[in-house]
């Protein structure tokens, strides 16, 4: 099955799990449907713009958008001291999680990041271009590339 296909069958049954009598159970229920539902707009809107059904890969893409979205949104609402829009974001960010493949530990990003520099024959930060082309494919949805960028400048700079 794939990830647009899981989506939907998710959307579909959180659509049926609202007859759940507890008020607090369902506006949980209601708010899990509504990330659903914003995300296959979203994957949606991408097909459309660019008239191609999206693969596992895109549709991971598309995940990781909107998880970005949601974690820059929280820092501002932090910022802003709206702790009611923090939660609603974040439980926004842990539905939207659960559509990632598992995460890398940061000794298997360490170690692909390792293997990159020494394929590329990186030896300065000029060739992080070079070393993140080759890691990006390879870590993708796995490991969040803001800290595998981070990690290569480390590795170069030093």
């Amino acid at each position: 099955m794939s990830l647009k296909d899981r989506i939907t069958e998710d959307m579909k049954t959180a659509m049926r799990g609202r007859t759940n009598p507890d008020e607090a159970q369902r506006a949980r229920d209601a708010a899990h449907l509504g990330t659903i539902r914003l995300l296959l707009a979203a994957i949606k809107q991408k097909e459309v713009d660019e008239r191609v059904e999206l693969d596992d890969a895109a549709v991971s893409t598309v995940v990781e958008k909107l998880i970005k979205q949601r974690k820059d949104s929280i820092t501002q609402f932090r910022a802003a001291g709206r702790a009611d829009l923090v939660a609603a974001e974040e439980a926004e960010l842990a539905v939207l999680q659960t559509y990632l493949p598992e995460q890398l530990s940061p000794a298997e990003v360490e170690a692909a990041v390792a293997a990159a520099i020494a394929e590329a024959g990186a030896v300065s930060a000029k060739d992080m271009g070079r070393v993140m082309g080759l890691v990006k494919p390879r870590l993708a949805g796995r490991a969040d590339m803001g800290q595998v960028s981070a990690l290569i400048k480390n590795r170069l700079a030093g």
